[in-house]
C-alpha cells in the first residue's frame, strides 16, 4: 500500500516539477524526488506513462495518478458555505532543501482559511503526510467534530489510504475528491502562500530548519496575514469574531 500511494503522488510531483522546468530530464526529477518505492528505470517509465517527453511545454495535465483510486465525489461543487467545520480542504506539496525535496501537507478550513493542520516529512507514506496532519486538525478543534464535516482533497493515495479512511469515518467525515487542481484551490493557494511568501524568505538548509519554518509560517499565516476574502481580517481573528456572534 505504502508503495501504492507514494506512486500516485510522485506523479503528482513530476507534473508540477516539469511545470516549472519544462526541460528537466527524467533523471535529474528521479535523483531531486528520490522515491522510496521505485528505482530508477520504474521511475522514468512512469514518466513516459503520463505522456512526458524530454522537453515539454507547460500543459493542463493531470498532476494525480488516479489509476486504482478509491473515488469519491466532488461534495463541494456547487456548495456555499456558512461557517467553520462545514469544509477541509487538504493537499500535499513540496519545497526544495540543498537539491532534496521535502514534503509539506496541509488541512485548512474551507470557510476561514485557518490551517487546522499540517506534516513536514521527508516522505509521501500516509504516515508521514496526511495521517498526523488530519489528527493535528482534529485536536486543534478540541478533539470533537460535528457531524459531517466534508474532507476534500485531490485523488492522492494518503487520502484513501484504509488507515486514513478509518479516521476521518470515526470523526463521521464525509470524503470529497476532485479530478482537476483547481477544484481544490484554497489548498492549492495556501502552498503557494506558505512557499513563496514565506519559507523562501528563511534561508532553509536542512530538514529541521525547514519544520521550524513551516511552524514560524503557519503561525504568521493564522494570527497576522489579513485576508481579503475574510474582509482583511486574519484567520484567527474571523474565527474569534464567528465564535463571538453565535455565542451572543
Amino acid at each position: 500500500m505504502q508503495s501504492k500511494e507514494e506512486s500516485c503522488y510522485i506523479a503528482k510531483i513530476i507534473a508540477e516539477i516539469r511545470a516549472d522546468h519544462q526541460t528537466m530530464s527524467f533523471r535529474a526529477m528521479f535523483y531531486k524526488i528520490d522515491p522510496q518505492s521505485m528505482g530508477r528505470d520504474k521511475f522514468e517509465q512512469l514518466c513516459k506513462d503520463l505522456g512526458l517527453k524530454r522537453e515539454q511545454k507547460r500543459s493542463g495535465h493531470r498532476t494525480t495518478d488516479s489509476s486504482g483510486v478509491v473515488r469519491f465525489d466532488n461534495l463541494l461543487a456547487g456548495m456555499t458555505l456558512t461557517g467553520i467545520n462545514q469544509a477541509w480542504s487538504s493537499d500535499i506539496t513540496y519545497f526544495e532543501v540543498c537539491g532534496t525535496f521535502r514534503y509539506i501537507t496541509f488541512i485548512l478550513d474551507c470557510y476561514s482559511r485557518m490551517v487546522l493542520g499540517y506534516s513536514v516529512s521527508k516522505r509521501l507514506t500516509t504516515e508521514q503526510t496526511t495521517f498526523p496532519s488530519l489528527k493535528m486538525a482534529v485536536k486543534q478543534r478540541g478533539g470533537s467534530l460535528p457531524k459531517g464535516i466534508i474532507f476534500h482533497s485531490d485523488g492522492g493515495g494518503q487520502y484513501y489510504d484504509k488507515n486514513f479512511l478509518a479516521y476521518t469515518q470515526k470523526h463521521q467525515m464525509k470524503n470529497s475528491m476532485c479530478e482537476m487542481a483547481y477544484e481544490n484551490g484554497k489548498a492549492e493557494r495556501l502552498n503557494g502562500i506558505i512557499k513563496n511568501k514565506y519559507l523562501v524568505f528563511y534561508n532553509i538548509r536542512s530538514f529541521e530548519e525547514l519544520c521550524k519554518g513551516v511552524d514560524r509560517a503557519v503561525t504568521l499565516y493564522n494570527d497576522e496575514k489579513p485576508h481579503k476574502a475574510l474582509r482583511y481580517k486574519t484567520p484567527s481573528e474571523y474565527e474569534k469574531q464567528l465564535i463571538m456572534r453565535i455565542k451572543s
